[in-house]
């Protein structure tokens, strides 16, 4: 993952409440593991028409939409299954944050160690953002804030360990591999703590 420290981008509006997993990656397209691809299927049913051809009514087919880096999605986004395939076919798309007044916890959660920005925001903040689509923001993942056109600013959280890897561009594996070397270490103590214990009580039972 590439470190995600500053977000600059217009947002794009899918105001619709509720949209589950299955909406933003259909199950067919859940046979692979490989994340490259995966955003030519992001809202599948929703950017194509029977045919195979763009919507143009999409919201994402709109020249507009072109470019946006930012999803401003209506309440409880992500919700239903917890296929990791979702936040993959957005950060596959372009999309490197997801705001919302709600996020399903699980979603959440992959989205934020898939190096997806997923924040939660307050009621008014997130009605603000929908009645503005198409605005500018900064968005500073280290200062925990969002910055709007006019200077003002939303600040949100994030847990710490959240904050580390998507800044380090790292993922949990990352994280464990950057401590590789404390780990070898603790292990070789470890095992010569261990060690002698291990030949007292084999004299122990040789004596028994």
């Amino acid at each position: 993952m590439k470190p995600l420290t500053r977000i600059r981008s217009r947002t794009v509006v899918l105001a619709h409440e509720n949209i589950d997993t299955d909406r933003i990656i259909p199950a067919r397209f859940l046979t692979t593991t490989e994340r490259a691809g995966l955003g030519k299927a992001l809202f599948h049913d929703w950017r194509y028409r029977a045919d195979g051809t763009p919507d143009p009514e999409f919201t994402l087919n709109q020249p507009q939409a072109r470019g946006c880096e930012i999803l401003v999605a209506g309440r409880n986004f992500g919700c239903g299954s917890s296929r990791e395939h979702a936040p993959w076919a957005l950060a596959d798309y372009g999309f490197r944050a997801v705001l919302s007044s709600g996020i399903a916890d699980i979603f959440r959660a992959n989205a934020l160690k898939n190096g997806v920005l997923a924040v939660v925001l307050s009621e008014g903040e997130h009605t603000y953002l929908l009645r503005h689509p198409g605005i500018e923001l900064a968005i500073d993942v280290a200062g925990g804030y969002i910055e709007l056109p006019d200077g003002g600013r939303f600040g949100f959280e994030l847990e710490p360990f959240a904050k580390h890897c998507l800044l380090s561009g790292v993922d949990q594996l990352g994280f464990l591999l950057q401590h590789e070397q404390q780990i070898e270490e603790f292990e070789r103590r470890r095992a010569a703590q261990v060690e002698p214990f291990s030949r007292r009580e084999k004299v122990a039972r040789s004596a028994g």
